[in-house]
């Protein structure tokens, strides 16, 4: 399996998916049926072929393995896709999420059933594409097309305003993105490459290093979303399909940590340290305003997705602590946000498609009639808090004990969004769960049934699996976060060595 190519197998398996069902008729009911198997064959065929990336994968090696290089274009650029312990987990968990969208897409989904299909297995190429190139023009191809599907799928199939969501939404993303297409450019005119191998052991001038970190920066916080650039997100999320909330939330949103982890720290490491309170700054404002955001909303799906921000806030304070437990807590939180806020919009889907609004005050008492649907909503609920024993625990623990070494201030203030995502999110599901069952509309709703137990029981088990034992996570990251934290620190020294010099010299 070693000498197969099996990174470009499985990133493009889902594109060749879609060129088949483009051929597909969806005339009747009996047509859509078949694309809808097809497609769900497809995804769990590549979760199938992505396991072999795993399996072939050795822990003790820092560097990337399943290397795939190929000249491209001239000397300018190559076809170049590598794996280390970081992109793995991520591949995987693209993997894993889309034969949920799939299914959770299987009855809400009527109208254009091809077209649909064709622009999720399209956004799985791309999205597995960003966490396997290894070259800047690839990387930034793979980074821009995921915006043309996601696009569709709210701009198509969501719901009242989801024109003005999708262009809001491609507008912010797209306009970060520019800035780091102008510093990819000043990358290979001062490097002369545009290989990432290359360019993590290329070291630029620290005058430059500023102005590349701010340019990525720009792309990377509209992504994640960083505050205040996070606007896009929760109307994005309330205008999106369920599977298009999943995927933006458990996928998409974890493409700016990943490009922080793969660009900004360590190729340019002086201006990440010059950042760093900047950062800090801006995670803490996002994970205490956003919370406090989402005390006051009226819509489940909204209350979610400004919980997404509040918890990206310790993602990005983990990643610039630069210490092993934060940038290890960074990756375990975006992991287990993926799962988590993923199984969070798809419990939001279970009950949209019975009533037909997310607005809070419409529900209430559904324990009585949906036992299941509420232990199941319970158990994400508590992994959102961060309750010990789930998940989401380990992640958030690890980025305030990272947090904790560089500031102990902001270790304190970012400590409160414990407390405040304990408060909305128990706030929810108390309005939404509990209660008398007085309403009539909802007296006649029905549990769980076979297809969303298939969709919701599994991930249950993973977020407690996880949250009780982690270690095959930290097992495949930990050499990589080893070899960027020594490479990183390293650099830092140089640099203030050099700076040293420097002021002898004048001196």
């Amino acid at each position: 399996m070693s000498e197969w190519p099996l990174l470009s197998v499985v990133t493009f398996v889902p594109a060749f998916g879609a060129l088949i069902i483009l051929f597909m008729s969806d005339s009747d009911e009996t047509s859509r049926r078949n694309i809808r198997n097809v497609t769900l064959f497809v995804t769990l065929l590549n979760f199938v072929l992505s396991l072999g990336i795993w399996w072939s994968f050795d822990n003790s090696v820092a560097g990337f393995q399943m290397v795939e290089k190929v000249p491209w274009i001239g000397n300018f650029m190559s076809y170049h896709l590598g794996v280390d312990g970081i992109s793995m987990l991520f591949i995987i968990l693209t993997t894993f999420l889309m034969p949920f969208c799939i299914l959770a897409s299987w009855d809400s989904v009527q109208d254009r059933v091809r077209e649909y299909m064709v622009a999720f297995l399209i956004l799985e190429t791309t999205m597995i594409g960003v966490f396997c190139a290894l070259d800047l023009v690839m990387f930034y191809i793979f980074f821009e097309a995921g915006l043309i599907p996601m696009f569709l799928i709210i701009g198509v199939w969501g719901g009242k305003r989801r024109v003005y969501a999708s262009f809001k939404f491609f507008l912010y993303t797209l306009l970060g993105s520019v800035l780091m297409l102008l510093a990819m450019m000043a990358m290979y005119w001062h490097a002369g490459t545009t290989d990432i191998v290359e360019l993590l052991n290329h070291s630029f001038p620290a005058s430059m290093q500023t102005w590349l970190w701010l340019a990525f920066f720009a792309s990377f916080a509209v992504k994640m979303p960083m505050w205040p650039v996070h606007t896009w997100l929760p109307d994005a999320h309330v205008e999106a399909p369920t599977a298009g909330s999943v995927v933006l939330a458990a996928i998409l949103l974890k493409m700016g940590g990943y490009g922080f982890l793969r660009f900004s720290l360590p190729m340019f490491p002086l201006a990440s340290a010059d950042f760093a309170p900047l950062v800090f700054t801006l995670s803490v404002v996002a994970i205490i305003y956003t919370s406090l955001v989402a005390l006051a909303q009226t819509d489940i799906k909204k209350l979610i997705a400004y919980s997404s921000v509040a918890h990206m806030g310790f993602v990005t304070m983990g990643i610039f602590a630069a210490n092993v437990y934060g940038i290890e807590g960074a990756i375990y939180q975006m992991l287990s946000h993926g799962l988590v806020s993923g199984a969070l919009f798809l419990c939001v889907g279970v009950v949209y498609d019975r009533m037909h609004t997310r607005e809070i005050a419409a529900y209430g008492g559904l324990v009585n009639r949906m036992p299941h649907y509420a232990v199941v909503f319970m158990v994400f609920t508590m992994a959102n808090v961060g309750l010990p024993g789930t998940s989401g625990f380990v992640g958030e623990f690890l980025t305030l004990l990272g947090i904790f070494q560089v500031n102990t201030w902001v270790a304190l203030f970012a400590a409160t969004g414990v407390v405040l995502s304990a408060a909305y999110a128990l706030w929810l599901y108390r309005r939404v769960i509990f209660g008398t069952l007085d309403k009539e509309s909802l007296k006649s709703i029905l549990d769980l049934n076979t297809r969303e137990k298939a969709i919701l029981y599994p991930l249950v088990v993973l977020v407690i699996f996880f949250g009780v034992y982690p270690a095959p996570i930290f097992d495949v990251m930990s050499a990589s976060v080893d070899q960027l934290i020594n490479n990183y620190q390293a650099a830092i020294e140089a640099g203030s060595q050099t700076a040293e010099a420097v002021m002898e010299k004048q001196g």
